[in-house]
């Protein structure tokens, strides 16, 4: 955490509560802020001690930034004032105004928001630390110009000193000045010897080239180098001269003046380490930056594979409600064809060959109601039942199904036992757990292979997940591509697939392996590179007896087998919107001796109700325009409490807070499932 910086971060963020929640987030942060009122305030406080700026991109995007941008702009040179701009979510042809922000603003990051409070924490303080280093270069500078004008002072104001050299006889005189330039003292001797022999070693022959050059050229002499005093110190030394000649143009004298650099000389040194400092931190830096950076490419990365999951998510949900909208709607249509072919039943000769065409075209409309019972529990909104179940009956009418979905290029192999216990499950849950598993074999199997389906009994010892006990264990193998270690142990988790983009979500596994868990079994994978993937579906054993797995398809009984023990004659209200259904129901009701008055809207039921019509039962369809089945129930009981109210629905479970102790129905149904609904809502304590 930041330390409290004594230079305020300012804060713009006028509309609800955004400054307080920015503020409070700043002082967690331990960084002292400042809320502005608006741009123009924000503009009058802003400032080269100001640490940071965070607004909100509303409050920027239509004010009058001219101020503010005229400060930016004439900011001092090591000044980049960082903005933490906090945006909302927009398309990329909705990102003009933040662009144009950044133009005006300069230093700006953007915050997209909703946003975690970790991110904000993260930019600010980044932000901050910029800014410190900022303030701490400006220190450096501020020390690097005051070290300069120091130097310059003592340039200007220290002594020169003055000599003459004769070129003829090499005779040297210098003044006491030049002499403490070499730490001499005044009045001691000085001569050109002397001076050779002072010059750093490293450094003599280079000045006695300089002064071999001018001469011969006569071109100024002007040298630095180091002189060793006789306390064996180092110093600087400046020297600049001139080459006189006499009226032939030979070279006579030397004459200069000479002063100690050793301070410049010195500070030049610490300017060159200083600078090689600051070009390590600038290096370090901008090798953090350049993480920083790469962590937020990474992040976004993530972010978009995130959003493709979702959308494929959401395709999954638009497919599971287009599919549980036509399943329902289909359910409607079945119940006509049902109820109408019950009535025709009774209408013609058991033994005739019209007799046979009906039972056909009845056992068709069964199949197709199974069909959409699946539909329905992919949508889920078939209303889930758990059972005792024979898996071996199961896989068995599974066998079509499977077939038509792995393609002729996959042998199908199923093996079964037939003497195997039953397990408490709810068939289409199971159904399409293995059909799942068996679409994962297809996909490892790109180029054919054998998949194969077994049915047998294991025992669990009570170790990992399984209590001990015997288990009903389904198998799924194939003989595809198989995954490695790394990969199965993933295999489970939600949203994780191997498959390229479009072709996958991740789910299919996850939800398997959910099913399982929640009916007290597991879910175990087996696989290794090229030899394949064994999926093993265990399933706690079950007591009860059943002998098939699906409801086996029935034929309705005659007239004169359909026997109500309770029979009696009732004024049933029959409420849909399809004229075609509740004409049918209505036909199913007269047939049984029951008198029918029909409308098609819960408006007209209540009305009937309301014209004192004695009315012994409401059969409601839920799903209707205006007013639903439920509501139905509610205002009619509103008028008359006791009065019994059936309601027939395709989906498995009603609106949140609905009443669950009115009997429901389900679609489609035969008569007598519905002699038995009628008989239990005019007697329930006979039932």
């Amino acid at each position: 955490m930041p330390e409290i910086d004594p230079c305020p971060t300012l804060i713009l963020a006028p509309s609800g509560r955004d400054a307080s929640i920015a503020a409070a987030m700043l002082t967690e942060l331990k960084v002292l802020s400042q809320i502005c009122r608006n741009v123009e305030h924000l503009s009058s406080l802003v400032s080269d001690r100001t640490c940071c700026v965070v607004a909100t991109e509303e409050a920027l995007v239509d004010a009058d930034l001219h101020r503010l941008s005229t400060w930016i702009n004439t900011q001092p040179a090591w000044s980049d004032l960082p903005f933490v701009v906090l945006t909302r979510r927009a398309s990329v042809a909705d990102r003009a105004p933040a662009v144009r922000l950044v133009k005006t603003l300069g230093n700006v990051t953007l915050i997209e928001r909703p946003f975690h409070p970790a991110t904000f924490a993260s930019v600010v303080g980044t932000a901050i630390r910029g800014r410190n280093r900022q303030f701490d270069a400006r220190t450096r500078i501020e020390q690097v110009h005051e070290g300069e004008a120091r130097l310059q002072t003592a340039l200007t104001a220290g002594q020169l000193g003055s000599w003459d050299l004769d070129l003829s006889t090499g005779v040297l005189t210098t003044s006491a000045t030049c002499k403490a330039i070499f730490g001499y003292p005044a009045d001691s001797a000085f001569t050109y010897q002397t001076l050779l022999a002072s010059i750093h070693p490293d450094d003599r022959d280079r000045m006695q080239a300089t002064v071999k050059s001018s001469v011969e050229t006569g071109c100024d002499y002007i040298i630095e180098y180091r002189n060793v005093w006789p306390d064996r110190t180092i110093h600087w030394v400046d020297i600049r001269a001139r080459v006189l000649s006499d009226e032939i143009g030979r070279a006579y004298r030397l004459v200069g003046v000479s002063s100690d650099v050793t301070a410049r000389k010195t500070a030049e040194e610490g300017m060159r380490q200083a600078n090689e400092a600051l070009e390590m931190k600038v290096t370090q830096r901008t090798a953090e930056l350049l993480q920083t950076h790469q962590k937020v490419l990474d992040e976004i990365r993530q972010r978009e594979q995130t959003e493709e999951l979702l959308r494929h998510i959401q395709k999954l949900e638009t497919l599971g409600q287009l599919s549980g909208g036509i399943a329902h709607d289909f359910n409607n249509l079945l119940m006509a064809i049902i109820a109408n072919l019950e009535l025709a039943r009774k209408e013609v000769p058991q033994e005739s060959r019209l007799m046979k065409l009906i039972d056909g075209a009845f056992g068709g409309a069964r199949r197709g109601a199974a069909l959409t019972q699946r539909l329905l529990a992919f949508a889920r909104q078939q209303e889930l039942k758990v059972e005792p179940v024979a898996m071996s009956s199961l896989i068995a009418g599974m066998s079509d199904l499977v077939q038509r979905s792995i393609g002729s290029s996959i042998e199908l192999v199923i093996r079964s036992d037939s003497t195997s216990p039953q397990t408490m499950v709810d068939a289409n849950q199971v159904e399409l757990a293995v059909l799942n598993l068996v679409i994962n074999a297809r996909d490892a199997m790109p180029n054919g292979g054998t998949l194969s389906i077994s049915v047998d009994t294991a025992e669990a010892s009570g170790a990992l997940e399984l209590h001990a006990g015997q288990y009903v264990r389904v198998t799924v193998s194939d003989t595809g591509t198989g995954m490695d270690p790394a990969t199965l142990a993933r295999a489970t988790e939600p949203f994780f697939t191997t498959k390229e983009v479009g072709k996958g979500t991740g789910l299919g596994l996850s939800m398997v392996h959910g099913l399982a868990l929640q009916l007290g079994g597991s879910l175990r994978l087996e696989s290794s590179p090229g030899r394949g993937t064994h999926a093993s579906l265990l399933l706690p054993v079950s007591e009860a007896q059943t002998s098939h797995a699906l409801p086996p398809v029935t034929l309705p009984a005659r007239q004169s087998e359909v026997i109500d023990p309770l029979h009696e004659r009732a004024c049933v209200l029959v409420v849909d919107d399809d004229p075609l259904i509740a004409s049918s129901t209505a036909f199913l009701l007269e047939d049984l001796g029951h008198e029918v008055v029909e409308v098609h809207s819960g408006v007209a039921a209540l009305d009937v109700l309301h014209n004192g019509k004695h009315i012994d039962l409401i059969l409601t369809d839920y799903s209707m325009p205006r007013m639903t089945g439920l509501e139905l129930a509610h205002a009619a009981r509103g008028l008359r409490p006791s009065l019994p109210v059936v309601i027939a629905t395709g989906y498995a479970e009603l609106p949140e807070g609905a009443d669950h102790t009115i009997p429901r129905i389900r679609k489609p149904y035969l008569q007598e499932q519905l002699i038995a609904e009628i008989r239990k809502a005019l007697h329930p304590r006979s039932t």
